[in-house]
């Protein structure tokens, strides 16, 4: 069994999802983790959420430590922490989860926009996550420039039209949430932080 496998199976086991797996060329694992999400049924309260918490953290880290030994994986420390504000979009729940949210999105191939100003060759976008129907999604934004703080913003300037641009999960090379945080030093919603792990010492790392 490959390595990877190992880590995913001991996170799911813990009853918790394997969000992103990353191994540096300086010999750092890290491992993040988060709670499965469910999602809402219609006419039903919405399932609390679950946080990652340094224990949740602690006890995945204590696994890992014995069965990446066992796998003879060499590595020379293992992070183990919950998703930040940029925190990847990789299977269509993740989608599903955060639709309505301000994403990154880059595309494996240039796709075109017909009717707008996007230019041919652009591959990578910032908008509002959208489902169109079946397996389309769309990234919805404006080119307007962002307000300086405490800049007033007339009521009677025309509004920027704002643009789209649909795809499919095939589509895309990578996604995240954008990591937006207000003036009042706000972290976006749905993308709360969380402490990683040292596995060096048991501490929580910066």
């Amino acid at each position: 069994m490959a390595w990877q496998e190992t880590v995913e199976q001991t996170v799911t086991g813990l009853g918790l999802d394997l969000v992103e797996l990353e191994r540096s060329a300086g010999g750092l694992l890290r491992v993040t983790i988060d709670y499965p999400w469910e999602q809402p049924e219609e006419g039903r309260p919405a399932p609390v959420e679950r946080f990652v918490t340094v224990e949740d953290c602690e006890k995945v880290t204590r696994q890992l430590h014995y069965l990446l030994e066992v796998e003879g994986l060499e590595y020379r420390r293992l992070e183990v922490g919950s998703p930040g504000i940029d925190r990847p979009l990789k299977r269509e729940i993740d989608y599903v989860r955060f639709e309505g949210h301000v994403v990154d999105l880059t595309l494996k191939a240039p796709i075109g926009v017909t009717g707008t100003d996007v230019a041919a060759n652009r591959k990578k976008f910032r908008g509002t996550l959208e489902r169109v129907d079946g397996a389309q999604w769309q990234v919805v934004w404006s080119d307007a420039p962002e307000p300086r703080p405490g800049q007033r913003v007339s009521k009677k300037r025309a509004p920027v039209p704002m643009q789209a641009m649909q795809f499919s999960l095939d589509d895309v090379q990578q996604a995240r949430l954008a990591p937006i945080v207000d003036f009042k030093g706000r972290r976006s919603p749905g993308a709360a932080l969380a402490p990683q792990t040292d596995a060096n010492d048991g501490t929580q790392a910066s």
